[in-house]
């Protein structure tokens, strides 16, 4: 006797649209018996982790903020993945389109400079993040070496790359011997769009790109490419369309929203450079890209909700004294339950007995 996994001819539509909802309803489940584990209150666990963070103007708003680069990063890895590249290495992007947009806010510190700046430095961060993203994406295409390991490798190589440079070259000589830059000039910072938070133009800026990205999916022959090699890779040979190239572009879109997202989180809510800059929102990105069923509008919404467990284990660190790594684990739970729910929308279950097991 033995189980087998028999994929399905059919998936009802309702069935798919469900599927991320289940998820969330197992991952409050889990995250409620987890809360129980620790001592803790479940509802009122929950209810601090989720609902308070929405009773007030400055917790939505830094929920906009901590949504930014999550939408920007997961609108990015929806073309990838509906294309059958496993790009995983958006954190070492998001890295690098940092340092290549920080470089130009430092060249021109205390220098007379104007309202061109902060374009430049956007422009830069993207051309860095696509290049990080590039390097993975030639290997395949030319080599057939794996992207998801130089991807995932590359990630390492980014944070000690700004590592080094926090410590050393870029160090501020007036900060005390901390690993950090000079804080940047006014000129290279996102501008709020509300007083009393922090909330900027970045915000505006992810929801645009997930616009674009949705109708460049649905409506556009680059879309269809797309959506065929990843789903029929044969019928897109057929159809005259080039795998390799497809790889390429998809990876290039990819890591340019990463590095985007570096900057605009380096030149926004941080200001300046750290060794840090991010708490993972790259691995996150993977979480809401899937949870958003790989599709840009889907990743909008996703990123929103991911971006509230952000807020909320901060919320409940202070409240309740829970371990911020937490939050991690909501998001891992997530993953799971997605994953698994996924997997039995695809396939059902059958227990083999008898000869049949054999």
């Amino acid at each position: 006797m033995r189980l087998i996994l028999e994929r399905r001819d059919d998936r009802p539509a309702w069935l798919s649209l469900a599927s991320p909802l289940i998820a969330v309803v197992l991952t409050l489940i889990a995250g409620a018996i987890l809360f129980a584990l620790m001592g803790r209150p479940p509802l009122a666990a929950l209810k601090v982790f989720f609902l308070d963070p929405l009773s007030d103007g400055w917790a939505l708003q830094e929920l906009a903020v901590k949504a930014t680069p999550l939408i920007l990063i997961a609108v990015g890895l929806t073309l990838c993945y509906r294309s059958n590249n496993w790009n995983i290495g958006a954190e070492g992007q998001l890295v690098m389109g940092a340092l290549f947009g920080s470089w130009l806010a430092l060249a021109t510190h205390d220098v007379a400079n104007g309202p061109w700046v902060l374009p430049a430095m956007l422009l830069l961060g993207m051309i860095g993040g696509m290049a990080w993203a590039l390097i993975p994406a030639i290997l395949k295409a030319r080599l057939g070496v794996n992207e998801i390991l130089t991807s995932l490798m590359l990630v390492y190589v980014a944070e000690l790359i700004l590592d080094y440079l926090v410590r050393g070259p870029w160090r501020n000589p007036r900060g005390f011997n901390f690993p950090q830059s000079v804080n940047f000039e006014p000129e290279a910072t996102m501008p709020l769009l509300f007083g009393g938070g922090r909330m900027h133009v970045g915000f505006v800026i992810a929801v645009a790109v997930a616009l674009i990205a949705a109708l460049v999916v649905s409506r556009t022959l680059k879309g269809f490419e797309i959506r065929l090699v990843g789903e029929a890779p044969r019928a897109a040979r057929f159809a005259g369309f080039d795998d390799r190239r497809t790889t390429l572009f998809v990876f290039a879109v990819s890591g340019a929203l990463a590095g985007l997202a570096g900057i605009i989180e380096v030149a926004g809510p941080v200001g300046q450079l750290q060794p840090s800059i991010s708490p993972g929102y790259g691995f996150t990105a993977i979480i809401v890209a899937f949870l958003g069923r790989l599709n840009p509008l889907g990743a909008l919404v996703a990123a929103l909700f991911l971006a509230l467990t952000f807020i909320g284990g901060e919320n409940a660190q202070i409240a309740m004294r829970i371990p911020l790594d937490v939050t991690r684990v909501f998001q891992g739970l997530l993953l799971f339950f997605v994953l698994g729910c996924d997997t039995f929308l695809l396939y059902r279950v059958r227990l083999l007995t008898g000869a049949r097991a054999a």
